[in-house]
């Protein structure tokens, strides 16, 4: 979608009905964000990727979902309340996000407090922040930064798998870790 900023404000339009939108943020190559529109019909979801070469994989997930409660975006996440108004959206997901291990690139984690400013921005009230994670570094952080940023951390879990969530729509990601014996992080963080 070219130019999305024209469409502040109207994704119900683009969409051409009222239901949420959810967002993922660094789609990735698709499998979550398709994989979440065959399973929840009822919710539009805007997958947003800012690699140009990632976001044509998935492209071709969407197409072979036949799903219309899906757009894409290649845009960067410091972009998003630019694209989106206040309110607009119901649910931000973040799975598998870049850690950025190292103090000074401490800025770059999508947990980071300007980033969580920006969510807080588009979210509509009550609105949530689900996270997923191999990295226990960067769960840890953004359950620190949810916390000192005023939202109400609704769950927590240490093993996501183990809690055998029907619901759960795994990435690419995801599924090669968790193959390799790795426990999943999940949090859910809602704006207070």
């Amino acid at each position: 979608m070219s130019n999305p900023s024209e469409n502040k404000g109207n994704w119900s339009d683009i969409f051409k009905n009222e239901a949420p939108i959810h967002l993922e943020i660094g789609s990735g190559k698709g499998q979550f964000v398709a994989g979440m529109a065959q399973q929840f019909p009822d919710v539009n979801f805007v997958g947003v990727e800012v690699v140009k070469s990632v976001i044509v994989t998935t492209i071709d997930k969407v197409r072979e979902s036949e799903r219309e409660n899906i757009r894409l975006l290649n845009e960067n996440a410091e972009d998003l309340d630019e694209i989106f108004a206040s309110g607009e959206i119901s649910a931000i997901y973040l799975n598998f996000s870049d850690p950025w291990p190292k103090n000074r690139h401490e800025k770059r984690r999508l947990t980071y407090k300007s980033f969580l400013e920006k969510y807080k921005k588009i979210l509509k009230d009550d609105g949530k922040i689900i996270l997923k994670t191999d990295n226990r570094g960067l769960f840890e952080y953004s359950l620190a930064s949810f916390s000192q940023f005023g939202l109400i951390i609704e769950e927590v879990s240490l093993d996501l798998h183990a809690l055998d969530d029907p619901t759960n729509v795994q990435t690419e990601y995801e599924e090669k870790f968790s193959k390799k014996g790795q426990p999943i992080y999940r949090c859910i963080a809602r704006v207070n």
